[in-house]
């Protein structure tokens, strides 16, 4: 490896700008120099760690090249920046700041609680906005064997949502158990979980409540105890994070705007704004 980096070294050398370059480098540490630009042998190293001698060498030159032109076009843009440039890059600047500090001021000092009859105001304000994409649902699903005994029986305790009898079928005989009489779910979750194409699905929901698909070895009960179809409102609290972020997203607007004029205003009363005829 070290034959290896005196070649690059040499390299190095005649694609830059001679040996003045070899012989600059005293940085400790450095394999290349450039206009007081450091390129690190260590960067080098790792970059080219388990490799051959010829390949570690076609590496290493490919990168120093790479390097060099970026330094040298970076160099080429600082020295004929022009004051246009250079006002971007400070507006830029000054926009970073202003972010972080505002993040914090956020963070720290406005308020996230967000009570019930706040959501279901905003709720009744605009109908329109909470319409749903596709249908959602509560239930359960229970996948069993195609030979599974007493599938019947477990048809009947679904539509009766015995559940302490759907779960100790499903544990003794079920490949797969989904209860979900607490949460919604979409019908692009479900038809993750069942042979089903979206379209039917979502035919089916309008006019049952036991959906039933096999495959070629198992059988697949959903059964319903809750919906809401595609286009109808959403129900108050699957809208709820929706809402809460429309809420926080209005809130924080006014919070800056609040924040900005006081800052002007104790700017103003502390006479650190200077205003020239």
């Amino acid at each position: 490896m070290k034959r290896t980096w005196i070649i690059v070294a040499a390299m190095a050398c005649f694609l830059l700008y001679g040996c003045q370059a070899f012989e600059k480098k005293q940085q400790s540490g450095a394999a290349v120099e450039l206009n007081g630009h450091y390129l690190y042998r260590s960067t080098l190293d790792s970059l080219t760690l388990g490799m051959n001698s010829e390949d570690s060498l076609r590496a290493a030159q490919q990168y120093i090249r790479q390097w060099a032109q970026d330094i040298l076009l970076y160099d080429a843009t600082v020295s004929h920046t022009n004051a246009q440039i250079e006002t971007m890059v400070e507006d830029y600047r000054r926009t970073l700041y202003a972010q972080a500090y505002e993040e914090r001021l956020v963070d720290k000092r406005m308020s996230k609680t967000i009570t019930d009859s706040t959501v279901l105001a905003l709720y009744q304000q605009m109908p329109e906005r909470f319409k749903l994409d596709e249908s959602i649902m509560k239930g359960m699903l229970v996948v069993v064997p195609s030979d599974a005994p007493n599938i019947q029986k477990l048809r009947q305790w679904m539509a009766a949502q015995s559940l302490d009898k759907i779960e100790k079928y499903a544990y003794q005989n079920a490949s797969g158990y989904e209860l979900f009489t607490e949460q919604w779910k979409t019908t692009t979750e479900i038809i993750r979980l069942v042979p089903m194409e979206r379209a039917d699905l979502e035919n089916r929901l309008k006019g049952a409540n036991h959906i039933e698909v096999a495959d070629s070895s198992k059988i697949y009960l959903l059964q319903i105890t809750d919906k809401n179809m595609r286009g109808e409102a959403m129900p108050v609290e699957y809208a709820r994070p929706q809402i809460e972020q429309i809420i926080l997203n209005a809130r924080r607007v006014e919070f800056m705007r609040k924040e900005r004029e006081r800052l002007y205003n104790e700017a103003i009363q502390e006479r650190k704004i200077h205003f020239y005829e």
